[in-house]
C-alpha cells in the first residue's frame, strides 16, 4: 500500500521539525515492507501569503483532499501581525479543519519517565500520566457568527464572538469519546460550564443522552470546566479521556502538556468522520505547539511533537500500529539517553539541537526496524 501525504510545514520552526519528520519517512520507505509513502508538499500560513496572498490556496487544498494523511508543521509570527483578519496565517489551519470537517481533535498529553522531573508539577503527580484529551474542533466561539468588532454611537466598540453548538455535533463527538475510551480505562469526563452558558446545559444534556444509548458501559462523569483546570494540576492521574468543546479544549490541552514538560513534545491528531463508502476518515497531524519564531532558524526547536504525530498518522490513518509503536518507544529510548532540546534540558544532561535530536530518534527506528 502506498499512502499519500500531504506535508504543509508551514512558518517558522514548522518548517525545520517538518525535515525531522522526513527522515523518519525517508527510513520506512528505505525498509522496503508492504508499506510505502509518497509524499508532496505545499505551503501554508505567513509563507502561502508571502507566495500567493492567501493562508492556503486552492492547489494546496486540493492536494490535501486526495491525501491519506495531511502533517502539518505550525503557522504565525509577528511578521504577519498586519494582514487583513480573513487571511492571516491561521487561516489556513481552520481551513482545513472546516472543509474536511475534522471535528474530533486527540491531544494525549504523556509523561515521559524520563522527563517526570522536567514538570513544573511534582514528580508524584505526573510521574506515568497518560491523559487524552478530545476537542470538538469544528463549532463553538471559533466558528460562530456573528464575530466582529463595531463601532458604537458613542465612541466605543463592541467586540462580538458567538458560541454556537448543535445536538449532532455534540452527539458525534461525545461517541467518539466513548468508542476510544472502550480501548483505554472505560472512563469519560465531560468539561463543560452549564452553569453559566447556554451551550454549556446542551452539552450536559446530550452528553448525558448520548451516553445512555450508544456507552452505558463506560463510566461518565460531569465536570465544570473551570475546576476541570483545577483538578489538572491538583490530582491530574483521577482523568483518563477528558471530552469538551473547542475553546475549553484548546484551553485545556495547554495546561495538560505543561504537565508533561513542555509544548514540544505533544502531538495531536484531528479526525473527520468516516467516509461511507471507503471507511477512512480525512485527518491531520500537527504538533500542539506554535511556529515559535523566536528561535525559528536557529536549530533549537524541539522536533518531537511533530515525529509522535508523524506516529498518530500511522496509528489511525495507515493501519500501521507497529510501526507506530517502534517511533513512540524510539523517542522514549532517546530520552532515556539523556538528549534533551532546550525546553526540556535538565541539569547533567546532554543539550542538542533539531537536527541531532532527530537524527538520534531516527538511529532508534532503524535499529529496530533492522
Amino acid at each position: 500500500t502506498t499512502h499519500k501525504l500531504l506535508l504543509l510545514p508551514g512558518d517558522g520552526i514548522g518548517v525545520e521539525i517538518s525535515r525531522e519528520v522526513e527522515r523518519v519517512i525517508a527510513i520506512l520507505n528505505g525498509k522496503g515492507g508492504p508499506n510505502s509513502f509518497e509524499v508532496e508538499r505545499d505551503l501554508v500560513g505567513g509563507a502561502a501569503i508571502d507566495a500567493h496572498g492567501v493562508a492556503i490556496t486552492e492547489e494546496a487544498m486540493a492536494k490535501a483532499k486526495t491525501a491519506d494523511a495531511i502533517l502539518f508543521g505550525a503557522v504565525g509570527g509577528s511578521k504577519w501581525d498586519d494582514v487583513p483578519y480573513e487571511i492571516r496565517p491561521e487561516a489556513g489551519l481552520l481551513r482545513l479543519r472546516k472543509d474536511f470537517d475534522l471535528f474530533a481533535n486527540l491531544r494525549p498529553a504523556i509523561c515521559y519517565p524520563a522527563l517526570a522531573d522536567a514538570s513544573s508539577l511534582k514528580r508524584s503527580l505526573v510521574e506515568g500520566l497518560d491523559i487524552l484529551i478530545l476537542r470538538e474542533l469544528t463549532g463553538g466561539t471559533y466558528f460562530g457568527e456573528p464575530k466582529e468588532i463595531v463601532a458604537l454611537e458613542n465612541g466605543q466598540k463592541r467586540g462580538v464572538d458567538t458560541t454556537i453548538y448543535t445536538t449532532s455535533e455534540i452527539e458525534r463527538i461525545v461517541k467518539v469519546a466513548c468508542d476510544l475510551a472502550r480501548k483505554r480505562s472505560g472512563k469519560v469526563h465531560m468539561a463543560a460550564k452549564w452553569n453559566v452558558m447556554k451551550t454549556g446545559v446542551l452539552w450536559r444534556d446530550v452528553t448525558v443522552a448520548t451516553h445512555k444509548d450508544h456507552a452505558p458501559d463506560i463510566e461518565l462523569e460531569l465536570i465544570v470546566a473551570d475546576n476541570c483546570a483545577m483538578q489538572l494540576i491538583r490530582n491530574p492521574k483521577q482523568f483518563d479521556l477528558i471530552v469538551t468543546d473547542n475553546l475549553f479544549g484548546d484551553i485545556l490541552s495547554d495546561e495538560a502538556a505543561m504537565m508533561t514538560g513542555s509544548l514540544g513534545m505533544l502531538p495531536s491528531a484531528s479526525l473527520g468522520a468516516a467516509d461511507p463508502q471507503t471507511g477512512r476518515s480525512k485527518a491531520l497531524y500537527e504538533p500542539v505547539h506554535g511556529s515559535a519564531p523566536d528561535i525559528s532558524g536557529q536549530g533549537l526547536a524541539n522536533p518531537i511533537a511533530m515525529i509522535a504525530s508523524f506516529a498518530m498518522a500511522l496509528r489511525y490513518s495507515c493501519n500501521m500500529a507497529a510501526e507506530a509503536d517502534v517511533i513512540e518507544t524510539a523517542i522514549a529510548k532517546v530520552l532515556d539517553n539523556g538528549l534533551r532540546t532546550a525546553d526540556i534540558m535538565q541539569n547533567g544532561l546532554t543539550k542538542v539541537g533539531t537536527e541531532e535530536m532527530g537524527k538520534a530518534i531516527a538511529a532508534e527506528i532503524e535499529t529496530a526496524l533492522a
